[in-house]
């Protein structure tokens, strides 16, 4: 049945409450030119830069693509009639060019009306495997890149449920596949089938303190459907469409193949599932095969997951994050918390990381202990490898060096410094493929080398380092020095000849793709040509300003101002100011900004940027930090934060004479909708606001928050003070609140909309709420996001402007 295009908007103004259904709405015409645009390509290119494949997408989904069947089980959102995510968001088109020419060559052979998804590159990087979902189910299609012709493997009948469904072999001629077994089951109709009796939970009295999750499991029913639509057969399907059984039916949730191709590791869903954690932390058993599906070796088995230590390091006990290691032909590495996953043990090591090598008749070895909790490894050969730890409530994080043939050797710190100071981040270790067709740490004669982004205090400058491994000291070879464009490095091309790949943009200039020779005077040769498709703003005055709080901590937030506004005459204009509240250890991290005025203006939904375009200054992505230092939590100075953050952005502005300091609007999505909530109930700072899919009455996540790890019990008064639905009665600020009504984000449940609402309805409030149909916790749909534009300028220019 067709969703009917109409809308439920609830509203109550200060004469009382009002209930009307309207039909969409579009924005008006200054907004609509920049929202209703057509979406640039995106990019990938193979390790060579040989060829790159162009892939197109539609601007937005239509309500009709949100309007389909859904199961929500277990954490999964599914189509249960193709077999498929319902959250996927389809490309449409592919293209396909040589880099060196300027042409763009058409994919032959598509379906029509491609639903692509589940690209996946041949490791001989010659061809590319992809789904094809139809109006019953999802296919296996395959493109062999230098004819760029694409050819049908199999009926609709792959599962991609579980996300990625199929695998390349080494040899390049064939897949392993999740199909959908011959005798599945019918789902049962929760509608039509009784049920054989009530769902019962018990508690042993062990603690069991979880995160708020949507769409669990809630009954037998769910059990059975979820294990219905999971289940799958593994064959193996080689480029001609021959398709042979490799596997029978189980619940597949991984499969990978070993670096030389001659193992593969799978893992499978076991029983019991559970009604309270995603099936991320349902039991797990993980056995490795031969190529011919041979058992070899059960190498991990993870019980059920639901009652966990408390904390952001706490973690399960038993192997965890195991995988190949990619410098070896067949050895899994895995690692295993020696503090039993509580964080609130005192041991001298929290990890260990073990080697094990096929056909893992031998014990596992192990490669090195970790003092803080396992942040993962850069393989890059038999004497040298990458290893990091960390931990979240000193926010510190350590690179090591290892030598993974002498696990006798220590670790080498190479880096131990603050997670949050940007300005110091040494960069990520460029990483090359190896004989196996895997990523590596490159190395050139005893040489590493460390792609950085390069926030300063003054400015954003990328870089290239050289790293040596012995000395440890870094050498610099290349530094952007842009100051009206921002140059994203993205891979060394070439060690020898120095060919880097990077990314260019400015205010006004689409981000498009370059070679540059940082051997050859920096020279530049461009490859993609990507135009501006919001010309109307290209002239828009934007900078990055900065300004103090209060208390010292420095702040910052990027500020647009109307084509053509007058500096030097300074009209008082009102002000849209949009953020999203952050959590720091220390005020030195939390002064540091990572914001560049020479990005490309790309306007969005998630901002106020459109309204530049209708007479308003903006102060987007605005500095919001809430800093606890030392033993003191964050959130227990949050409201008092909050307040002096907002009241410095304010005095900032208005010093630049720029605004009418009485026409102030604030908003946020998420944590930025219960930021914008807090700002309007604890201060007068605001003449009106807007709070998109937010959570506003922490009891309702009594497990913890964002980064708050106490419980509700523990600090009542802290949930209690930041709930703007506890203090409902102080709301006199008219207030926007927009939810999408089948919200999935964890903790921000639509319900947390409807209940505030109802809370400031019937204290008299002047409050509008608006539920998006069909719409997650970002929204999606083309109608809907019009008309939200829509609806933001209307009660902008109500409530602000006029």
């Amino acid at each position: 049945m067709k969703l009917k295009l109409s809308l439920l908007f609830l509203l109550v103004g200060l004469s009382g409450f009002s209930q009307e259904e309207l039909t969409y709405q579009k924005p008006s015409k200054e907004i609509l030119e920049l929202a209703d645009y057509e979406r640039a390509p995106s990019v990938t290119m193979d390790t060579k830069k040989e060829y790159m494949l162009l892939s197109y997408r539609n601007t937005y989904k239509t309500l009709d693509e949100l309007n389909q069947e859904e199961l929500r089980l277990g954490g999964l959102r599914i189509n249960p009639i193709t077999n498929i995510s319902s959250t996927v968001t389809y490309i449409n088109n592919i293209k396909v060019r040589k880099i060196k020419d300027k042409n763009e060559i058409q994919v032959t052979g598509l379906p029509q009306n491609p639903k692509i998804s589940n690209i996946a590159w041949s490791p001989d990087e010659k061809k590319i495997a992809f789904s094809h979902t139809t109006a019953t189910g999802v296919e296996l299609w395959v493109l062999d890149i230098a004819s760029a012709k694409a050819t049908r493997l199999t009926d609709a009948t792959v599962n991609a449920n579980m996300g990625g469904p199929f695998s390349w072999y080494r040899d390049n001629q064939s897949l392993l596949v999740k199909m959908l077994p011959k005798n599945r089951p019918a789902l049962i109709d929760s509608k039509k089938d009784l049920p054989k009796g009530p769902t019962v939970s018990t508690s042993d009295g062990s603690k069991s303190q979880n995160r708020t999750y949507q769409d669990l499991l809630k009954n037998k029913t769910d059990e059975t459907n979820f294990e219905t639509l999971v289940t799958s057969e593994l064959y193996k399907v080689d480029l001609n469409g021959k398709a042979s059984l490799f596997k029978k039916a189980d619940l597949y949730a991984g499969e990978g193949f070993s670096p030389d191709g001659n193992y593969i590791l799978i893992t499978t869903i076991q029983k019991p599932f559970s009604y309270i954690v995603p099936l991320s932390r349902f039991p797990m058993k993980s056995i490795v095969y031969d190529q011919t599906g041979k058992e070899i070796k059960v190498v991990n088995e993870v019980p059920l997951s639901e009652i966990m230590p408390k904390g952001f390091m706490a973690t399960r006990k038993g192997k965890r994050s195991m995988s190949w290691r990619s410098d070896a032909p067949a050895t899994l590495y895995f690692v295993e918390a020696l503090d039993g996953g509580d964080p609130a043990n005192k041991v001298d090591f929290r990890d260990e990381v073990f080697l094990w090598e096929a056909p893992f008749t031998s014990n596992p070895t192990s490669l090195a202990k970790t003092a803080q909790r396992y942040g993962g490894i850069v393989w890059g050969n038999n004497t040298t490898a990458i290893l990091y730890d960390q931990w979240y409530d000193t926010r510190n994080e350590k690179t090591y060096l290892i030598n993974p043939s002498n696990p006798n050797q220590a670790p080498k710190v190479i880096f131990d410094r603050n997670s949050q100071d940007i300005y110091s981040d040494p960069g990520s270790f460029e990483t090359v493929k190896n004989q196996y067709g895997r990523q590596v740490l490159a190395l050139e004669n005893d040489n590493a080398f460390l792609i950085g982004e390069g926030h300063t205090k003054d400015g954003q400058f990328p870089f290239i380092d050289e790293f040596n491994i012995k000395t440890f000291k870094p050498k610099r070879l290349y530094q952007s020095n842009y100051k009206d464009k921002v140059e994203s490095i993205f891979s060394i091309e070439d060690f020898k000849k120095g060919d880097v790949l990077v990314q260019i943009q400015s205010k006004s200039e689409y981000p498009n793709y370059y070679f540059r020779n940082i051997k050859k005077k920096n020279q530049l040769t461009q490859i993609t040509d990507f135009k501006n498709p919001f010309e109307s703003i290209k002239n828009v005055h934007k900078e990055v300003i900065k300004y103090k709080r209060k208390d010292g901590v420095e702040l910052s937030g990027t500020l647009y101002l109307p084509v053509g506004y007058d500096m030097k005459k300074k009209e008082k204009l009102p002000l849209l100011i949009w953020a999203y509240p952050e959590e720091y250890k220390d005020k030195n991290s939390a002064g540091q900004s990572a914001q560049n005025s020479n990005e490309f203006t790309f306007p969005n939904y998630g901002s106020f940027v459109y309204w530049v375009t209708k007479g308003y200054v903006v102060l987007d992505d605005a500095s919001f930090p809430i800093v606890g230092e030392g033993t003191t939590e964050p959130n227990d100075t949050f409201i008092t934060q909050l307040v002096d953050n907002a009241a410095a952005a304010i005095d900032a502005v208005d010093k630049l004479g720029y605004i009418n300091r009485k026409k102030v609007a604030v908003g946020g999505h998420s944590y930025g909708a219960f930021m914008t909530a807090n700002l309007l109930t604890h201060s007068d700072l605001f003449a009106c606001g807007i709070a998109r899919s937010g959570a506003y009455n922490r009891t309702l996540t009594p497990f913890g928050f964002q980064s708050e790890q106490r419980n509700y019990w523990e600090v009542p008064e802290v949930y209690n003070t930041m709930s703007p639905f506890m203090n409902a009665e102080k709301m006199k600020t008219p207030l926007m609140l927009v939810h999408g009504d089948a919200d999935n984000n964890p903790g921000t449940f639509t319900l947390q909309t409807e209940r505030y609402f109802q809370a400031l309805k019937g204290l008299g409030a002047p409050v509008r709420m608006v539920l998006l149909p069909k719409e997650s916790h970002g929204y999606a749909a083309k109608e809907n996001i019009l008309h939200l534009l829509w609806e933001q300028d209307q009660f902008l220019e109500k409530h602000l402007k006029n």
